[in-house]
């Protein structure tokens, strides 16, 4: 157990909030609507309160006044300095434990599953393939009909169910694989921008574990790979200060696989941290007393 007196903690904490405004003043305006932004906000269900707070991470105490004293999760434990709170790991564990390693488990097959860089970015185009209620209000860079041309002058190769799940009904068959909530273990590849988007989540998910750091390098992904996504899509976002990656074109691919490449490689080591964690935290939980 690593124990950090007041002056640490705070330092950090302060350090932590302060990078947290930053990105919020950046990315969440609350009262007006963000096409691209919101969806960090609405889809994956994280508060701006939830992206301030920080935590130590698991095998981290911080003693004295440390407002951890009254989260839940929490314990006090005995420290060098008196009074310290730490992570309270077995009732964690015992309540929240099957989850962890599920998504331990899926990070890791996700990382071992075989990477591709041929997708292009085409789930948003079949997401709004001929429909006339595109999902977001925004207007279509080549009008309607010329969006389903690109959909189908190309094979949709889509591994991620949760992007898949919103295709259109007349786009699916059109997908290489027929995707399953049961089978993204086998699917999900590192490759996947909403794969690398979800390091987001999961980062979240896993609570009092991580570190407020790794949390916000989880949020900068889910920031890079969401404008990538709205860049290479159908989506016109230039009025809110996009540029446009047009894969449709040759240049546009490469420069869609070359923005993908990087996002894998930084989602990538963010899940071995992520796994690193939850299972020094299962062997802590497990072990004897």
């Amino acid at each position: 157990m690593d124990y950090l007196r007041p002056s640490h903690w705070r330092e950090r904490q302060e350090a932590h909030e302060a990078a947290a405004d930053d990105r919020l003043s950046r990315f969440r305006h609350p009262g007006s609507y963000h096409p691209v932004y919101d969806f960090l906000f609405e889809y994956y269900p994280v508060r701006p309160s939830h992206l301030r707070r920080w935590h130590p991470g698991f095998g981290v105490a911080v003693s004295g006044d440390a407002p951890h004293a009254t989260y839940r999760d929490y314990r006090t434990v005995p420290g060098p300095d008196g009074p310290a709170h730490t992570v309270d790991l077995k009732a964690l564990w015992a309540r929240r434990g099957e989850s962890f390693i599920f998504m331990r488990d899926l990070m890791a097959r996700t990382i071992d599953n075989p990477a591709t860089f041929d997708c292009f970015g085409l789930h948003e185009w079949a997401m709004v393939y001929r429909t006339d209620t595109p999902r977001h209000d925004l207007p279509l860079r080549l009008g309607a009909e010329g969006t389903n041309a690109v959909v189908e002058s190309h094979r949709l190769k889509c591994t991620h169910y949760d992007a898949y799940r919103f295709f259109t009904p007349p786009a699916r068959p059109l997908n290489l694989t027929v995707l399953e909530r049961a089978t993204q273990p086998e699917c999900d590849q590192s490759g996947c921008v909403h794969a690398s988007m979800d390091v987001y989540k999961w980062a979240w998910k896993l609570g009092p574990l991580v570190p407020g750091e790794l949390f916000l390098q989880a949020f900068d992904v889910a920031v890079a790979a969401r404008t990538l996504d709205m860049e290479a899509s159908p989506y016109d976002c230039r009025d809110w200060g996009f540029g446009v990656v047009p894969i449709e074109t040759p240049e546009g691919k490469a420069e869609y696989v070359r923005r993908q490449r990087e996002l894998a490689r930084r989602a990538t080591s963010l899940r071995r941290e992520l796994i690193a964690l939850v299972d020094a935290a299962h062997t802590a939980a497990t072990a004897s007393p």
